[in-house]
């Protein structure tokens, strides 16, 4: 019965490309066709109730028996399996919308609700159950400034290698955002989850200014501090491990590059209204977060257990219910489509390089997890509803140039240095 069903639902899945399922008994069924853009992959069932989980557990049956190698993919080709997939089904491309009744929209919401909250006493464990892992993990795939958020391909093409390309990429994402601060020298800035303190190193370097960057990362709040000592710095640059909740004083600038994905959208608002209230009256702020391209969503159950406890990806319109009300003007929006699936990529990569070395940080379960999460990552970019969004934010409506042309000129500028 679940090879029935597993093979019903493939059926209607697999159209483009082709699997190939190799059930337990050894018996081979075959979905799709040949087609020069899509890959070709085989999926082979390790044991007889793998089949059953898929299709009993569609949340986390099959990337559980993968995990456990109950479950594998030929030349361990996961990426070409959530291509494969997700290529079939690319979101712009989906079915007519149907009108949702007003007894089902009620408890989708509720259900939303519940999945998308980030509860403030779980807030530190959450960050350290991804960001505190063996910082050696994250040497072995992200650049060599450890920025793990999206990268800004300013000259993509398609035979780039992306993995030999990143460095520089990351290097443009940081002049992509340090242009829309609008930056002087002897400015204060506040960086709102700030990582291994790479983009706020940038700013002092480039700048002259005076940063505080915040975390809840233990991990990366000691890799911080140690590079502003080793850069001479660190009476410039300083971090602290705080809640934005709990920290007072006011800035020139506000920075937050890949930390609203964590704060939960019951507190989208507090959000906002403390940055309003940190933010001088001619203040300046810019916020980089994934996004949906669509409606409000949920966070995937795999994400949810596994790599991102208390994460969630907001719609826009969410962002700006909770920035509306707090009196934070939007003053420019840009929405970044295809550059974080070619980051992912990259980290896939490089991560499929290094397999050895983070088998041996952690074991070959957690690597197939960790593969399994930036091909998935990587597949909601190329085909599904998630995008990079970049909200530049004022309280004064004439603390801005009035044409974008600042921005354009100073990244140039920054680029060319």
């Amino acid at each position: 019965m679940s090879m029935a069903l597993l093979h019903h639902f493939l059926s209607r899945l697999i159209k483009h490309g082709t699997l190939t399922v190799v059930d337990f008994a050894g018996a081979t069924h075959c979905y799709g066709k040949p087609s020069p853009d899509f890959p070709n992959v085989t999926m082979r069932l390790n044991d007889d109730k793998a089949g059953r989980d898929i299709v009993l557990h569609p949340n986390l049956g099959f990337v559980e028996g993968y995990m456990d190698g109950r479950i594998s993919i030929d030349d361990d080709d996961i990426m070409g399996l959530v291509t494969l997939a997700k290529g079939n089904n690319p979101w712009e491309k989906r079915k007519n919308l149907e009108r949702m009744g007003a007894a089902k929209n009620i408890a989708k919401t509720a259900i939303k609700r519940v999945k998308q909250a980030n509860f403030r006493a779980a807030s530190k464990q959450n960050v350290a159950h991804h960001y505190d892992l063996s910082g050696a993990l994250y040497d072995l795939f992200l650049d060599k400034d450890r920025q793990y958020s999206c990268a800004y391909w300013a000259q993509p093409g398609e035979d780039i290698d992306l993995s030999a390309g990143l460095d520089q990429a990351q290097e443009d994402k940081k002049a992509h955002i340090a242009a829309k601060l609008y930056l002087k020298p002897g400015m204060t800035v506040l960086d709102i989850g700030c990582g291994w303190g790479g983009m706020a190193l940038y700013l002092h370097r480039k700048y002259g200014v005076r940063v505080t960057g915040i975390t809840l990362s233990e991990e990366q709040l000691a890799v911080a501090r140690q590079r502003a000592q080793d850069e001479g710095v660190a009476d410039h640059v300083t971090f602290e491990l705080i809640d934005y909740r709990d920290l007072q004083g006011q800035f020139d600038r506000i920075v937050s590059v890949g930390m609203f994905e964590h704060v939960g959208v019951p507190y989208y608002r507090e959000f906002f209204r403390q940055c309003h209230n940190l933010l001088k009256p001619d203040g300046v702020m810019l916020l980089h977060t994934i996004g949906r391209m669509g409606s409000p969503g949920m966070t995937d159950a795999f994400t949810r257990k596994y790599i991102f406890p208390g994460g969630y990806i907001p719609a826009l319109s969410e962002i700006l219910q909770g920035s509306e009300p707090n009196r934070l003007m939007v003053t420019d929006v840009e929405a970044l489509r295809l550059h974080y699936g070619m980051t992912t990529r990259a980290w896939y990569n490089r991560v499929r390089e290094k397999r050895a070395e983070i088998e041996v940080l952690y074991d070959a379960r957690f690597f197939r997890m960790w593969s399994l999460y930036l091909a998935g990552a990587t597949a909601a970019f190329e085909n599904g509803g998630m995008l990079i969004y970049q909200l530049q934010y004022t309280r004064d409506r004439h603390a801005l140039p009035i044409t974008r042309d600042y921005m354009l000129e100073e990244e140039a500028r920054l680029r060319g240095e």
